[in-house]
């Protein structure tokens, strides 16, 4: 033991030994800890699973977004059709679909009051979930409806 180890000059007194010793413990001590945690397999595997998860987690939230931007530029075009459709119709024929809604939320209504009364539970629920379906894409079934207009009034044009 003539060299000191990692060419460190040769202490001149007992007090840079002793410094020279404890700096080597906490490099030695470091570098067990390293090796410990490399060959800690199950340790190694639950950080990289951690890490996917996360990565996992942001990119559905991206894609939750994407969507939801897409999901809103597709009901804005919907809704312009569905204007573009209203306004090409005719007066009358407005007119008449008005007043034709309006008696069918009438009549809806008491069709409506009665099967609250005669149908069973699970029939219920799961009506109530179409209803709100229907109502959360009302835009969409708007513009459904309005296409079919314009495609019936297109047939008898054509047949007349």
């Amino acid at each position: 033991m003539t060299q000191p180890p990692h060419d460190e000059p040769i202490a001149s007194s007992v007090e840079e030994l002793r410094e020279q010793a404890e700096r080597t413990r906490a490099e030695l001590g470091e570098t067990v800890q390293a090796l410990a945690a490399k060959t800690d397999v199950k340790a190694r595997a639950q950080e990289k699973a951690a890490e996917v998860k996360e990565q996992a987690a942001a990119k559905a939230g991206e894609l939750r977004e994407q969507a939801a931007l897409k999901a809103g530029e597709l009901k804005a075009t919907v809704a312009d059709l569905a204007h573009q459709a209203q306004d090409r119709l005719p007066d009358p024929v407005r007119d008449k679909a008005a007043q034709a809604a309006g008696q069918a939320r009438a009549k809806a209504a008491e069709v409506g009051h009665l099967w609250e009364e005669k149908a069973p539970e699970p029939v219920r629920e799961k009506t109530a979930r179409g209803a709100q379906l229907a109502r959360d894409n009302r835009t969409v079934l708007v513009a459904a409806a309005g296409v079919a207009v314009l495609v019936w009034l297109a047939c008898r044009r054509r047949k007349g």
